[in-house]
């Protein structure tokens, strides 16, 4: 899951910055099983996406744009391409080493799998599955159009795997993985992109369920009339019942994590805060001598689990990022990359064992080529929905559209105010470096230029070069 800074990955933390530059952790020897052999798929793209003048297509279907339309041609090229999904590529890994543990570690009374995988489900979600459906409220921030990718006012690119948190519960699932591509506005450097992958689970208990192992079980209940929220609980929720739950929900993080890092991890939780769960944590692991978030997890509020017809339950959920994990364990240290077709990159991760450490070996470092943009904002003020004139969300995703992956970072250097007019001006460094080959300062030039035309004609900023 993940909302607008509270902090704005919520069960998805962001990457460490600086990111750690490591090679492989020591743990990822232990624990060798069997894979089997799958094809690599490199050649696989995105279907075709048309962004016409009153509508645009993807997936195949039509969807009418309006005013909070702002999905651009180079996200929707992402669209269907489902990292996650390519046998052998780093996310597939990482997502494939979870489910193995999962389905490993947790089996059912005739010796399937409790625990279901869903991983192909449509990234197009209506803004009621997004946002409503998670209890966040209509004019929370997480809802702004310059954080997220909209096709329309009622439509957009899902901003976590959450959105179908529901619609997997009211189907009838009491345990499931649910991972995906999400789609973000964000910031531009080497641990951010405005599309990564994440991957999260739900597990739900009936009163016969969580109690069946405690002495004394048939006295006690999931629920109880007339309680208090507390920082401990819900209003809903016995305290006994709360207990158990938030003992298998950590019991299962650790497990998981501790299979991915190795045995000997130090680990500590955080209270925090997230919508949707009551009460809520994160996991910190000491990694190189520093704690670091891992992912975010909680027990789920009654409220969503009434609402998707699973109210005699109660359940927890966790969620983490991919490429978080892929770029600790295996070394990576541009998340662009996962992106690359470069066969130096993708080779390193065809291993005939999921549970093979890989050591990614980096490609050749080409040089940086950095130039800076400055200019004068528009006159501040918002329209009648509240929208800001100008956000740097704004510039960054038109660094994006012009750029694309030639852009490493964007930064912002400088911010000055005349002391008359009281008008603003802001200067940015873009630094362009190829994943795959040299630059020359010539491309860059033609780039960086398209990208200053663009900003006067797109933002409505005034250029100061």
């Amino acid at each position: 899951m993940r909302l607008h800074k509270i902090p704005v990955s919520l069960f998805f933390p962001s990457l460490p910055r600086p990111l750690l530059n490591c090679c492989c952790h020591s743990a990822l020897l232990a624990n060798h099983s069997t894979a089997s052999q799958r094809r690599l798929s490199t050649d696989s793209h995105a279907p075709q996406h048309v962004i016409g003048q009153d509508s645009l297509e993807v997936l195949g279907h039509s969807y009418p744009r309006d005013d909070f339309t702002n999905v651009t041609s180079k996200i929707l090229e992402k669209v269907g391409r489902n990292l996650h999904n390519q046998s052998h590529h780093p996310l597939w890994l990482i997502k494939e080493r979870i489910k193995a543990h999962i389905y490993s570690s947790y089996v059912g009374r005739w010796g399937n799998p409790l625990f279901s995988v869903h991983d192909n489900l449509s990234p197009v979600v209506t803004v009621e599955q997004n946002f409503d459906s998670l209890l966040i409220p209509p004019d929370h921030p997480s809802r702004k159009r310059g954080d997220n990718y909209y096709l329309n006012r009622k439509t957009m690119l899902r901003a976590h795997t959450s959105a179908h948190q529901r619609e997997l519960v009211r189907s009838g699932l009491d345990a499931f993985l649910l991972a995906g591509d999400v789609y973000r506005r964000d910031e531009i450097d080497t641990s951010h992109y405005p599309v990564f992958h994440q991957m999260e689970g739900v597990r739900l208990f009936s009163n016969h369920e969580l109690f069946s192992k405690v002495q004394n079980g048939e006295d006690l209940s999931l629920f109880e009339r007339g309680g208090r929220r507390t920082p401990n609980k819900q209003e809903a929720h016995t305290l006994e019942a709360v207990k158990l739950v938030e003992f298998d929900l950590k019991h299962t993080l650790t497990k998981l994590i501790t299979h991915l890092f190795g045995e000997d991890l130090e680990i500590r939780w955080v209270d925090c805060y997230f919508p949707f769960t009551h009460p809520s944590f994160e996991m910190e692991v000491r990694f190189q001598g520093d704690w670091m978030e891992v992912l975010g997890c909680g027990v789920m509020e009654q409220e969503l689990l009434n609402s998707a017809g699973a109210g005699n339950k109660a359940g927890w959920a966790f969620g983490l990022g991919l490429e978080r994990l892929a770029m600790v364990l295996y070394g990576i240290p541009d998340i662009r990359l996962f992106w690359s077709q470069d066969e130096r990159f993708l080779k390193q991760f065809r291993v005939q064992d999921i549970e093979q450490p890989v050591c990614f070996q980096p490609l050749s470092k080409y040089p940086p080529l950095h130039n800076d943009i400055s200019f004068w904002l528009p006159e501040s003020k918002e329209s009648e929905d509240g929208r800001e004139s100008f956000t740097e969300n704004d510039f960054y995703e038109l660094v994006r559209s012009v750029g694309g992956d030639l852009v490493e970072k964007v930064s912002l250097v400088d911010e000055f105010t005349h002391p008359k007019t009281r008008r603003r001006s802001q200067c940015y460094r873009i630094i362009y470096r190829h994943m795959e080959r040299t630059l020359s300062q010539q491309e860059v030039r033609l780039v960086h230029e398209l990208i200053e035309r663009s900003a006067e004609t797109e933002l409505g900023v005034q250029g100061r070069y």
